[in-house]
């Protein structure tokens, strides 16, 4: 009776039952695994910030270590740009040069923002800064004499050793804005969506024809809020459509950091 009972363990459908089995759990081990091991890294990745609220723009210097420039920094940006301090103008102007380029639209949970492909550069007293990205802020965030317009782009430019330097248009609510028509035309509408561009996009185009500006050093305007990067605002806006500036607004109705403390810093004219 013994041996029967052993001859029928050892059958071949029921090994193969113990063995489907047993791989059926260290499947489900090694998914529990991935599981937990994916948690994890969710939870050291930087803290979530916003604009309100209690993870909102006035508390984002405590939520991270790397963040604690946003609180102490004593050149931060955006700035409010008092045009009678304004001392002087720069040796060098500034020197723009932008292609037509392909690129791609992306919602990244705080703004709507452009990645085109070699789409140009500027020089700042002698060193190029290449064109990374471009993004959308509503309201404006930089404010002349006190005035702040319904959205801004920033151009976010870097160097070869890292270093940024930042574009600052302004737009009023006017005419359709031509070079924003393939980025406006389909805007991604979910964080992390993107898609690329229908054709090109002329950043230069997106400049107003008067050149002139005001420089100074600041920081971004996001966290980690990092110091000594280049500034430049351009003085005169341009235009963008109530329907245009509607569709970004949909998406992000305020983002916008506060303005902050100029600490003394020098703003000089540009061209």
């Amino acid at each position: 009776m013994g041996a029967a009972r052993r001859a029928r363990s050892l059958h071949p459908s029921r090994i193969t039952t113990t063995v489907t089995i047993k791989m059926k759990t260290r499947i489900a081990f090694a998914a529990l695994g991935t599981l937990f091991c994916t948690a994890l890294a969710s939870a050291v990745e930087a803290p979530h910030w916003t604009y309100q609220g209690k993870t909102g723009a006035s508390h984002w210097a405590s939520l991270e270590s790397d963040y604690a420039v946003c609180g102490t920094g004593q050149r931060q940006s955006p700035i409010n740009i008092e045009t009678r301090k304004v001392t002087g103008t720069t040796a060098q102007p500034v020197s723009l040069a932008y292609a037509p380029a392909s690129a791609e639209v992306i919602n990244n949970g705080h703004t709507i923002q452009v990645e085109p492909a070699n789409g140009g550069a500027l020089t700042i007293d002698g060193v190029e800064y290449k064109l990374a990205q471009f993004h959308f802020h509503t309201p404006s965030e930089e404010r002349i004499d006190g005035k702040s317009y319904p959205l801004v782009a920033h151009l976010v430019h870097k160097s070869a050793d890292g270093k940024l330097a930042v574009i600052a248009v302004l737009f009023r609510t006017g005419k359709t804005n031509a070079a924003l028509q393939p980025v406006f035309a389909a805007l991604p509408g979910k964080a992390g969506a993107r898609h690329a561009v229908d054709g090109t996009i002329d950043v230069g185009a997106l400049l107003p024809a008067n050149r002139d500006n005001y420089t100074f050093i600041g920081s971004l305007t996001t966290p980690p809020c990092s110091e000594d990067v280049r500034w430049v605002v351009m003085k005169t806006p341009v235009s963008i459509s109530q329907k245009q500036l509607a569709a970004f607004r949909k998406l992000y109705s305020m983002n916008a950091r506060p303005v902050q403390a100029v600490n003394g810093r020098e703003i000089q004219a540009g061209k």
